[in-house]
């Protein structure tokens, strides 16, 4: 076997995150992608000493796992790779692959509580953000997601399953009316072009809805009569945002330069768990709103009694745990990176009347070691590449009790959780929660404590 040949095999393990690994002869075959069970033509993209990294080119023959009839753009779009698996199915084989994850770093002992399914397999997304090009080159505008494997082609997914009709309206009035304006596209290859970038959020709980178009300033156009067609859409939700971000920016994510509201306001409000959150254009938010009440209640049964408690809450965003945990709490820090969270943060306090919150701005790494008052508790949200080391070192310094991870990232949530073990700390609890049904990722939460 070489860089380039082309070789066909079944699909044999599926791993966390949406890789499979397969035996071919003397070979372990890895690619991103794939169902067991599935026959594929790949290309080999690397080789090594018994392994082989490889492209999938073609799905040859379906798994006898893939019993669901997916959307119109499955296996185009790169989004949901499993939805052809009937959802317990998909519940099992997440809960396996963490499992395995946690048993490869030997951590065992531990009370395992399974994995909680999303409150909606389907249709529970509170936020996409969709890119302007063309399906192919020269063809006519498209607003959607990108190919799976493909950084330009970009399919207009009116047929997605994630998402209410609303978004499904907007999305396609969009593409329609700007394919009749004729405007160019921003072309990330030459920093050329005018439209980037639809992103519409909704708050679930409160019914309301935020469209925002994100272009650069390359030309000058009134939005007005764009506004004015989204305004008559017959749309369920309450249209209560209407905005244009002028995002010059190179690289390829959604930035702020210039904000302009065509209509309403420039935020939505959302309710989780009786509290109230003002969701800002570019403030996280947990993508499906009713997994995170899930989740967060989860979180909260993981820490029991927390009466006069101080709680660190690090990593903290928006603030949304922090908030949660606060009702019973003494005193809840939050240290958050991106300073527009902690405002938001700060903000949504004030807004629940709960004055034992203070969110402050700063890395977890050097900020947590400023603080002067020892927490009780202590609840780490961090991103996908984990805990720093030396944030660990300080966080397991603290000597608090108890500590609630909640990860988006099994795979380094383990790596950390081995850290943590040097400092003295056992896992005491795991559950998964499906954040994300469809997808090859989940949520964990797991408590450790001080031995």
């Amino acid at each position: 076997m070489k860089k380039k040949d082309i070789i066909e095999f079944e699909v044999d393990k599926m791993e966390f995150g949406g890789t499979t690994v397969s035996q071919l002869g003397n070979r372990e075959i890895h690619m991103k992608g794939g169902i067991s069970g599935q026959k594929v033509k790949a290309a080999v993209k690397k080789v090594r000493s018994g392994k082989a990294d490889v492209k999938m080119l073609e799905i040859l023959e379906k798994s006898t796992l893939e019993t669901q009839t997916p959307c119109k753009h499955f296996n185009e779009c790169g989004g949901c790779t499993i939805l052809s698996i009937p959802y317990e199915k998909q519940l099992e084989i997440k809960e396996k692959q963490v499992m395995d994850l946690f048993l490869k770093q030997d951590l065992f002992g531990f009370q395992f509580q399974g994995i909680q399914g999303s409150p909606q397999d389907k249709l529970y997304r509170n936020k996409m953000e969709y890119t302007f090009g063309d399906e192919v080159k020269d063809g006519p505008l498209t607003v959607g997601l990108h190919k799976k494997g493909r950084h330009i082609d970009i399919l207009t997914v009116d047929g997605c399953f994630l998402v209410d009709q609303d978004f499904v309206k907007v999305l396609t009035s969009t593409a329609n009316y700007f394919n009749e304006k004729e405007l160019p596209y921003y072309r990330g290859i030459n920093h050329k072009g005018y439209l980037r970038n639809l992103v519409v959020r909704k708050g679930v709980n409160t019914n309301e809805l935020m469209v925002n178009i994100v272009t650069s300033s390359q030309i000058d156009f009134d939005m007005t009569e764009y506004k004015e067609m989204l305004l008559e859409l017959d749309l369920e939700a309450d249209l209560v945002s209407i905005l244009h971000t002028i995002n010059d920016g190179l690289a390829d994510a959604v930035q702020c330069d210039e904000l302009r509201i065509l209509h309403g306001r420039d935020y939505i409000n959302e309710e989780l768990l009786g509290l109230k959150f003002t969701i800002s254009p570019f403030s996280f938010f947990q993508t499906n709103t009713k997994g995170a009440e899930m989740l967060y209640t989860m979180a909260r049964e993981f820490v029991g009694d927390h009466s006069d408690k101080v709680v660190f809450d690090l990593y903290s965003g928006t603030g949304t745990i922090g908030q949660v945990m606060a009702g019973a709490a003494k005193k809840v820090y939050g240290i958050e990176l991106i300073e527009e969270a902690v405002v938001a943060a700060n903000n949504n306090a004030k807004l629940n009347n709960l004055n034992n919150c203070e969110f402050i701005a700063g890395d977890v790494t050097k900020t947590v070691k400023n603080l002067k008052e020892k927490p009780d508790l202590i609840i780490v949200d961090p991103p996908r590449p984990g805990v720093h080391k030396d944030a660990i070192r300080d966080i397991a310094g603290f000597n608090s009790n108890e500590i609630i991870y909640i990860s988006c990232n099994p795979k380094t949530l383990v790596l950390d959780l081995v850290e943590f073990k040097n400092y003295g700390y056992e896992v005491e609890k795991v559950k998964c929660m499906d954040m994300f049904p469809n997808t090859p990722h989940v949520e964990t939460v797991v408590k450790i404590v001080k031995k």
